[in-house]
């Protein structure tokens, strides 16, 4: 029997099985897909059988189309909520008295070295995620996305029951560590799972709501902390670090009645359950089941053809993460791979840190009180909450490029106006009264600036990798998207103390110089529209070795 497999460019032969042979070991094609070379699907990794919750139809929720999507959104939110949370809750732990007492700094004039233990306690989680992001990129392609979702959760819950009962700065740290590996997998594995999953017409908006609960989870972490000021030394900070645990044993009981990516599904040869996650994900009432059977099949072959190709990469074994940023190829791999990457980092040179971080200390030179200050922080949460919103309506009408640049725009003018009144704001030599005033408006343009955020430059980061990586490599991609964002917030947090005390209120005018001589210009040179397309169609963006929108 003559080997069939063929990688279709005219590489290097394949000689793993044959056609006929495929068919026989009842992996068959559907046989109204037409292709000249076949390449085998992804074999199942050895150890996969020692993951939980693997796909199977039988245990699938019996929801159809537009509630199986909205099923979806809600415990994918879940996940992404979780993370905001875990985010948010440190804010309120950290100052708690108790905790304090109990990691050993609680001085009655804090030292550098408090400063420090506090702050390496929280830098670990960060440390954590990125270890489990580069983890669960892998993994993902290995073994699914519900599945690595999954495998996050258990680490997750295991750093967070050791959070809640830590007796000491080693267990707290190594704690949260161990939460961070576990947040990292779902970084990875849960915006894919959504990407995927979701029709291309409603891809942004689908990803968008996910990024309304994360900061639905980051605020009901703040104002949780905040309400529990008063309370109980031990429980102010003991509950909310244990309030993680319902969001983790939620999706544990649960996500194993989702469905799979169809995508993987067809990677791994189950094409009967890829085709049956596309009828239950695209299922309309009242619709001629012609025309849905249609419908269903154009996207399945679409996919299937998508599939042929991107495994001969996997069999040119171009699908490391050293080789997706270092080695240039046909498909432009390399090129996406550092958009990714840079998109992140200019997320976070957008100046949301110097707000959050500079905005609550303008406050209260202004003279606002501490509470004040505190509460108004809190409602910024809230309109930080509420404006993704705008991002979930718009972002498939009006294209991810344009709500980069209105963001940017919007938010340039915000730090600009924000800088100048915190000048007066913070000099002494002006009068109190009107140094409040000058606060007000501070407030106003950091509320303002912080909402045009959610709405913008929140979700579209980590919208586009998900989109612009092909199948082979996207779980990967959401990894390097991980990377970005880590690199980014940790030259925010090392530049920002220095930049404040250096140029103080100069800080909110340099960042929009930022704006204006370096994302916006990015932004319209490189980074191309994905709005609209199907994730098949993605490849049609790259073609050119310029590295320029065309």
């Amino acid at each position: 029997m003559e080997p069939y497999v063929r990688y279709n460019n005219g590489a290097d032969e394949y000689d793993k099985t044959s056609k006929l042979q495929y068919q026989i070991n009842d992996h068959k094609l559907e046989p109204n897909l037409i292709t000249q070379d076949f390449i085998p699907p992804q074999p199942e990794w050895k150890y996969a059988k020692y993951f939980p919750g693997a796909y199977s139809s039988d245990r699938q929720l019996p929801f159809k189309g537009k509630k199986m999507n909205l099923a979806i959104s809600l415990i994918a939110g879940v996940a992404i909520m979780f993370y905001g949370y875990d985010q948010g809750v440190m804010e309120g732990v950290s100052t708690s008295p108790d905790y304090q007492m109990t990691i050993g700094v609680f001085n009655d004039v804090p030292t550098a070295r408090d400063s420090a233990t506090i702050g390496g306690a929280v830098a670990t989680y960060y440390i954590g995620t990125l270890i489990g992001a580069l983890i669960g990129g892998v993994l993902a392609d290995l073994i699914g996305r519900l599945r690595t979702t999954l495998f996050g959760c258990m680490f997750a819950l295991i750093g967070a029951s050791l959070q809640t009962s830590a007796q000491s700065v080693s267990r707290f740290t190594f704690a949260r560590a161990i939460t961070g590996v576990g947040t990292g997998h779902l970084n990875s594995a849960v915006p894919v799972w959504v990407s995927e999953i979701s029709h291309h017409s409603a891809r942004g908006g689908a990803l968008g709501f996910e990024f309304f609960l994360n900061i639905g989870g980051m605020s009901f972490a703040y104002w949780l902390t905040f309400a529990l000021t008063e309370a109980n030394p031990a429980l102010r900070w003991r509950l909310p670090l244990g309030i993680q645990l319902s969001f983790l044993l939620i999706l544990i009981v649960l996500m194993p009645m989702f469905p799979e990516s169809p995508r993987w599904l067809a990677k791994m040869g189950r094409n009967e359950d890829a085709r049956h996650v596309l009828k239950t994900l695209r299922f309309q009432e009242g619709e001629d089941p012609v025309t849905f059977g249609s419908r269903v099949d154009e996207e399945f072959y679409g996919i299937l053809e998508a599939v042929q190709v991107e495994r001969s990469k996997d069999l040119l074994g171009a699908t490391g993460y050293s080789t997706m940023l270092l080695k240039d190829d046909p498909q432009r791999i390399r090129r996406r791979t550092w958009l990714i990457i840079w998109l992140q980092i200019m997320q976070q040179l957008v100046g949301i840190g110097v707000v959050t971080v500079f905005a609550p200390t303008v406050f209260r030179q202004a003279g606002y009180s501490s509470y004040l200050a505190d509460l108004l922080a809190g409602v910024n949460t809230v309109s930080f909450m509420m404006s993704v919103l705008v991002a979930v309506v718009t972002l498939d009408r009006v294209g991810r490029r344009v709500t980069l640049f209105w963001g940017a725009t919007a938010m340039g003018i915000c730090l600009i106006l924000s800088g100048v009144a915190a000048r007066y704001a913070t000099d002494q030599e002006v009068g109190a009264d009107e140094r409040q005033i000058w606060g007000a408006v501070v407030t106003t343009f950091s509320l303002l600036y912080t909402a045009v955020y959610g709405a913008s430059w929140l979700t579209v980061p980590w919208l586009f990798p998900t989109e612009v990586m092909p199948l082979f490599v996207r779980a990967k991609g959401g990894c390097w998207s991980v990377v970005g964002w880590s690199l980014g917030n940790a030259l925010v947090i090392v530049l920002a103390p220095f930049l404040f005390t250096a140029i103080k209120y100069w800080t909110f005018i340099l960042y929009f110089w930022t704006f204006k001589f370096f994302t916006i210009p990015n932004v319209y040179f490189l980074y191309p529209e994905t709005a609209g397309r199907s994730l098949e169609d993605m490849d049609a963006l790259f073609v050119s070795d310029s590295p320029f929108v065309r």
